[in-house]
């Protein structure tokens, strides 16, 4: 599944992913005025300071910050465990102004660029993510696909599109697109012999394409594409072509709004398209 640009191979670049979409949320911050902090954002139930108390809660988390001891109310938005997990960083905050709200994470940013180069990292070493300890591919990729994500819903709030061609956002495409064939064969639950491919336009441009197969009798999907030249798979069964932007892709990858919020077309079947954007919401 080669997107171009591709997502950095080594751990400097990796945190350099991670430090560019930080600092794009704290030039986004200081440039807001204050009722900017209030606006909703795509991310259920948050608005714009609640983005940013959760990402600097996180932060501060994995700095060695225990979590807020806070009552949660029932908010509608409260519909996953992970959020049950985060939502004790963003409450804490509900009333701190959102301009010192980015002052902290300036702060927690530098404190965690000096943990993440002092550390002697490779892509392999064990580094705290969110979910435990895991390689620092795994636990800071995470980290940059959230924060990008999160970046991305302040930017759809302020109606200020940008950081779409950023590393960062290659890192976040490449993560998604992993998990496009568990996607397309089981939660869209595409029979066996279709084949769907996601033609990416770009700012990072690719093409990512899954055969749906029967192994030991269930759906498997088989990913396509994993060399430079990318050609239509043959199958026995029917290919659904959908085209669609990096912007539109990840807003939907990311679960941001509904399938009729973002522009996309398609060539083959159109309901097993919808069927699968509908079904491509992997942030947890």
């Amino acid at each position: 599944m080669p997107l171009h640009p591709s997502g950095p191979d080594d751990a400097n670049g990796l945190i350099e992913a991670y430090g560019q979409t930080v600092q794009a949320l704290l030039d986004l911050g200081q440039s807001m005025r204050d009722a900017d902090f209030d606006r909703p954002t795509d991310c259920p139930g948050w608005t714009v300071k609640d983005v940013y108390s959760h990402v600097v809660g996180v932060e501060a988390f994995l700095s060695g910050a225990p979590t807020p001891e806070v009552t949660i109310p029932a908010y509608d938005h409260l519909t996953r465990p992970a959020q049950q997990v985060t939502e004790p960083m963003v409450e804490a905050r509900r009333g701190t102004p959102g301009p010192d709200i980015v002052e902290e994470l300036g702060h927690v940013f530098q404190e965690r660029l000096a943990i993440l180069y002092g550390a002697n990292l490779d892509l392999d070493s064990d580094f705290r993510g969110v979910f435990g300890v895991a390689p620092l591919r795994e636990s800071l990729g995470t980290r940059v696909l959230d924060i990008w994500t999160h970046e991305q819903d302040v930017r759809e709030a302020l109606g200020r599109p940008g950081n779409l061609d950023s590393p960062a956002a290659a890192v976040t495409m490449e993560r998604f697109a992993a998990g496009v064939p568990m996607v397309v064969a089981r939660r869209a639950g595409i029979a066996p012999g279709e084949t769907v491919i996601f033609d990416i336009t770009g700012p990072v441009v690719g093409r990512i394409g899954v055969r749906v197969e029967e192994v030991d009798g269930k759906a498997r999907g088989i990913a396509l594409f994993s060399g430079e030249a990318s050609t239509a798979p043959e199958s026995d069964g029917q290919t659904t072509s959908i085209t669609l932007s990096t912007q539109a892709f990840t807003r939907r990858a990311a679960g941001r709004g509904g399938v009729d919020d973002v522009h996309w077309t398609a060539q083959g079947d159109q309901a097993v398209a919808r069927r699968v954007l509908e079904s491509l919401a992997m942030t947890p």
